[in-house]
């Protein structure tokens, strides 16, 4: 039906999604089930599901079992009992200032414990709960649930390359295990010198680098597999620097000045000394 018909003769402004016009069936319009069955069938349709007498279903009950506690759960630690360095108790109570109640500060503690320790020991765990007033078990059950929280010792540098569908169709198969190698490593894992750690991740969000990699929470990327030995051997030496050139902090942001990168990047306090100074230009101290 042609659109330029006067408005008052256009059918579909009150039916637009022609609902009327799908005839009822039989057993709304009140036949019996029998004559619904046999209109189903003249339909073409078949009625699904099974009818079952009541006294042929068996019923199954639940089994119980009881189990012995393990033992008391450990309390709220007593803030003068536990030694809390202060650098952490205070980055910790900075993020609880952020939001309306302490427990929503879970995960930026448990981040600074790692960050300080490498992985979430139990005794900075006990350290966090102090300083919030919260159990060590709820910590540690925040912990065990986000992939990204260690509960054991793992690399001193951690590289997770991404293997989802982007970067897996960039050969990120082939850099995870360029990464591997080149730390001698069988599979995923921790080198046996404890310095690197090498696994893959599901996804980690920045499919226009891709193939790409976290090192050390610092996206990296296009990488090739010759890249993967290059950061290899600089995180073995400790080094700041590592691929530079393919580090995103680095990046031009967008509308930003030409050849620099986005400040609150290098203002943030884990990057805060990994960046080179820019030069200084010519005819200027």
């Amino acid at each position: 039906m042609s659109p330029l018909l006067p408005k008052g003769k256009r059918p579909w402004t009150a039916d637009p999604g022609h609902i009327h016009d799908v005839p009822e069936p039989p057993w709304v319009r009140g036949g019996s089930e029998g004559e619904a069955e046999g209109a189903t069938r003249e339909m073409g349709q078949e009625k699904v599901g099974v009818k079952i007498p009541a006294e042929e279903i068996e019923v199954v009950q639940a089994s119980t079992e009881e189990r012995e506690a393990h033992g008391e759960p450990a309390p709220i630690p007593e803030p003068s009992e536990v030694e809390v360095p202060r650098a952490l108790a205070q980055e910790i109570r900075r993020a609880m200032k952020r939001y309306p109640r302490k427990r929503s500060a879970a995960i930026p503690a448990l981040w600074a414990v790692q960050r300080r320790y490498g992985w979430c020991t139990p005794e900075g765990i006990e350290q966090a709960a102090a300083v919030m007033g919260v159990t060590p078990g709820y910590l540690e059950s925040v912990a065990s649930f986000y992939d990204l929280f260690r509960l054991e010792p793992e690399g001193e540098h951690q590289v997770l390359v991404c293997t989802n569908i982007s970067c897996w169709l960039r050969g990120a198969d082939r850099l995870l295990e360029a990464f591997a190698e080149a730390a001698g490593i069988e599979g995923q894992g921790s080198s046996e010198d404890g310095k690197v750690f090498v696994r893959n991740f599901e996804c980690l969000g920045a499919c226009d680098l891709a193939p790409m990699a976290s090192i050390d929470e610092r996206y990296y990327g296009p990488l090739t597999e010759d890249d993967a030995g290059t950061a290899i051997e600089q995180l073995r030496k400790n080094s700041k620097n590592v691929l530079p050139e393919k580090r995103l902090q680095d990046r031009p942001a967008a509308g930003g000045p030409r050849g620099g990168g986005d400040k609150r990047l290098s203002r943030h306090a884990i990057n805060k000394g990994t960046r080179p100074k820019p030069k200084a230009k010519k005819g200027k101290k």
